[in-house]
């Protein structure tokens, strides 16, 4: 891995720039936020997505112990942080993210989650518990989904992170819900009472899967019953939200406070706008490869997100040069290799544009009720001209997902009282199994477990 040299500390950044405020219970609130995504969840979509009006970011699930082993260093050039284990970065940030961004801990162990809190905490301004998750990597000793069937220890990750944080970074938890409605209520008030700051419920069970349609309806008696309990905390609904707009819909059918995006996101990092960029081959892809390449971020990773982008098109031939760049792409082995398609290695200035994007946001509210105001005043240019040439600007497979939505609801958000919710068996993975940990990298000579490969795939 190529790196360039590093110091202790970012560069000074201006004096024009203003200090952001800590996160409250109300940033939390009247927002559409990124969610957790291994390998799609990298520092560019992060970055794209705050630009286009995410009012916060969640990073990718890191686990406890893969965290503990690595280095800080920070890129003296470009300010970027990077938590590095023996072969590669295990997680990078960037100072201009840090009051929008989330960390989430993959974890079964209270007193190894606060030391990877500890060791990131200089970096973020919150952490989230993976309690959902229901994939081999994350449920691997009882993390992730497997909490939800421990939920004694669950609470007691969450009661020590609470404890060990100063106050100004919150602590949340991300569940999914459980086969019984009233068990998923009693899990919820265990989970309220120990002092999160928000409380995100993707909807559906653990072996429920993206094909499935998320259940939303539950959602509602969820928040009602968290007001009930006179806690004044954000419930975050995840789960088919295919954008700001669509937003709108789920949260007036839910009552949520905030909605979460993954798959649309993956697919497009600017659906936090209203006006969602379209032709991102030559909108979007250009800038995160110019990006990708300024910010030093590994160049498999950078590959793989970008054979997740999708859009609609308003050219005749957009969707075979979409085609065409993607394939293109796919085959490099290298930035030196799409140098045509980026343009010239001009990222400095797509990051600066980026970072002014975020800048006029500060000093407003974290959770705007309006996401793509900030992209809209002040980034306005080629991107938000591209896309305003088009009505709909949803992407081909969510119109896809939201006919699937309409048709398995008939546009209607009720279940029956006592009907249980589905949790057909799929996953296979181990609810708690008492499987031993992998050992710290200092004693076995290797990088311990984390979610993303150690060697990533070439696509």
């Amino acid at each position: 891995m190529s790196r360039r040299l590093h110091s202790e500390s970012p560069p000074p950044r201006s004096a024009k720039r203003a200090k952001m405020e800590k996160l409250t219970l109300e940033s939390f609130k009247n927002g559409v936020v990124l969610a957790p995504m291994v390998r799609s969840g990298a520092l560019p979509s992060r970055l794209f997505a705050l630009k286009h009006g995410a009012s916060l970011v969640w990073a990718p699930e890191t686990i406890d112990k893969a965290i503990l082993h690595s280095e800080r260093v920070v890129d003296p050039v470009t300010g970027v942080v990077s938590y590095n284990g023996k072969s590669r970065a295990i997680w990078t940030t960037h100072p201009v993210e840090k009051p929008y961004l989330i960390y989430q801990i993959g974890s079964a162990d209270p007193d190894l989650a606060v030391q990877a809190a500890k060791t990131v905490m200089q970096d973020v301004s919150g952490f989230d518990l993976n309690c959902g998750c229901p994939k081999p990597f994350s449920t691997h000793g009882g993390m992730g989904a497997a909490l939800l069937t421990n939920p004694d220890l669950l609470c007691s990750i969450l009661t020590a992170l609470r404890e060990a944080m100063p106050p100004e970074i919150t602590v949340t938890a991300k569940i999914r819900l459980l086969p019984s409605q009233e068990d998923t209520l009693k899990l919820v008030e265990r989970i309220i009472n120990t002092g999160v700051s928000a409380l995100t419920v993707h909807c559906r069970t653990r072996n429920m899967r993206d094909r499935d349609r998320a259940m939303i309806e539950r959602l509602k008696e969820i928040v009602e019953f968290v007001k009930g309990m006179g806690k004044d905390i954000a419930v975050i609904e995840n789960g088919d939200c295919l954008g700001a707009e669509d937003a709108k819909r789920v949260r007036e059918a839910t009552g949520a406070h905030s909605v979460m995006i993954a798959r649309a996101a993956e697919c497009n990092p600017s659906c936090f706008s209203n006006t969602p960029l379209t032709d991102i081959h030559e909108t979007l892809v250009p800038a995160y490869l110019r990006l990708s390449k300024y910010l030093d971020n590994n160049w498999s990773l950078t590959k793989f997100c970008l054979s997740q982008f999708k859009s609609s098109h308003t050219k005749p031939n957009g969707k075979a040069d979409e085609k065409r760049v993607r394939e293109s792409i796919v085959k490099s082995r290298s930035f030196d290799e799409v140098v045509d398609i980026a343009g010239g290695w001009t990222g400095e200035e797509d990051f600066e544009e980026i970072v002014r994007a975020i800048e006029a946001r500060e000093g407003k509210s974290h959770a705007g009720a309006e996401p793509s105001t900030a992209d809209a005043e002040v980034v306005g240019a080629p991107e938000q001209t591209a896309a305003s040439t088009t009505t709909p600007s949803t992407s081909t497979n969510q119109s896809s997902l939201c006919r699937a939505v309409e048709a398995k609801s008939g546009n209607k958000y009720i279940t029956p009282p006592g009907t249980q919710n589905p949790h057909p068996p799929a996953s296979g993975a181990p609810l708690i199994a008492d499987v031993q940990r992998t050992l710290p990298a200092l004693i076995s000579g290797k990088d311990p477990l984390t979610p993303t490969p150690l060697v990533m795939p070439v696509l």
